[in-house]
């Protein structure tokens, strides 16, 4: 029997609010930043009060950016981080799907050898091999390019990890069913497996996916061309304006346009995402 302990619930609570708290106060503060004209920062504080120049600095920011500072209008850096943060992910699903299958359900030399071969790259993310990895992209020409950007982040051990356990927990009675229907390998993973992987599949999308918005490196060391910065990288820029003090207003905009794509993502595949992380039963 649970003791019903209102001190304890209180003080529960009140963790709880200040954690949140904690949490949510940069991002107001950077909302109420990206409302403020010019002026308040020159003055040293920053009022906790929205200001009146929300939609003046937003729309400077995704038509015109910040060409001082070298970033173009935010809304070209949207689209090149989403094409970036989508291509990844897919790319990793699709690569990670397709690789626990032939992992799991066909019998080949070296089988179980591939797999841990595949799971040490855990021990070689992209900052570690970021060298040759670049040598490789800019001898097959793909420096500045959507290819450069997604093709050398795409591999993932991690999901093919995941994606493994979870086949291997399916029930060798859905096998013996299919083989009986005369379904054949193809068939068995297009009808029964898949359905079975949404879960899991839209947990790992949500994670893959601000993996791929969050990249920064990557994107700093192959790109050059202003057409493809990404927003994280526009944001770097904006930040280390060479002939003056950076315009934190216009930044803060830029940076509260940059947090939407995951919130939102997040928000629309919360439901599947929580599933995907506790469901056991198939």
């Amino acid at each position: 029997m649970v003791e019903n302990r209102p001190w304890g619930n209180i003080f529960a609570h009140l963790i709880l609010i200040i954690g949140v708290a904690l949490v949510l106060f940069p991002v107001y503060v950077a909302i109420v930043a990206s409302t403020q004209g010019p002026g308040e920062f020159l003055r040293g504080t920053l009022p906790l009060v929205p200001g009146g120049h929300a939609l003046e600095n937003y729309r400077a920011m995704w038509e015109g950016g910040l060409a001082r500072a070298g970033a173009p209008p935010v809304g070209t850096m949207l689209f090149n981080s989403l094409v970036m943060a989508l291509a990844i992910t897919l790319g990793k699903l699709a690569i990670s799907l397709l690789s626990a299958f032939a992992i799991v359900y066909f019998r080949f030399p070296f089988r179980v050898f591939f797999f841990w071969l595949i799971f040490v790259t855990l021990m070689l993310p992209v900052e570690v091999r970021i060298i040759p990895t670049f040598q490789v992209v800019a001898d097959l020409g793909m420096l500045n390019s959507f290819a450069g950007l997604s093709i050398p982040l795409i591999a993932s051990a991690t999901a093919t990890f995941l994606f493994r356990q979870f086949f291997m927990t399916v029930p060798e009675e859905l096998l013996e069913a299919a083989r009986i229907d005369g379904a054949g390998p193809l068939r068995f993973f297009k009808d029964i497996l898949l359905p079975l992987s949404i879960t899991n599949i839209a947990a790992l999308f949500v994670i893959l996916f601000i993996y791929g918005w969050n990249q920064y490196l990557w994107p700093l060391l192959i790109t050059t061309d202003t057409n493809y910065y990404t927003v994280v990288m526009g944001i770097q820029r904006m930040t280390t304006a060479a002939d003056g003090d950076p315009q934190w207003h216009l930044v803060m905009a830029a940076v509260v346009m940059a947090a939407l794509p995951p919130v939102l993502v997040i928000l629309f595949m919360q439901r599947l995402f929580v599933k995907g992380l506790t469901e056991t039963e198939k």
